[in-house]
């Protein structure tokens, strides 16, 4: 299985993203074969700060869990 088919797996989870120049946490909107569509989310505000298209032969690591990840899913959650 290639590794963007894996991530094709978790679209629109929360996850932390590392890529060639940057790395954020945020979610994951689109995975293509050619890009995939991130949302950003600033930690003090856990509010939207942009959108990123990101080469998907960039992508270096995806994490979809841990400490982190659970608190801003429980930070976001509670504003709903």
């Amino acid at each position: 299985m290639r590794f963007i088919q894996k991530l094709k797996q978790y679209e629109r989870n929360y996850m932390f993203l590392r890529w060639a120049t940057a790395e954020e946490y945020g979610k994951l909107k689109y995975v293509g074969y050619d890009f995939v569509e991130f949302d950003i989310i600033n930690l003090e505000t856990m509010e939207f700060r942009e959108t990123v298209l990101i080469n998907s032969q960039l992508i270096l690591e995806a994490m979809v869990g841990g400490a982190d990840i659970a608190r801003i899913i429980a930070e976001v959650s509670s504003k709903l």
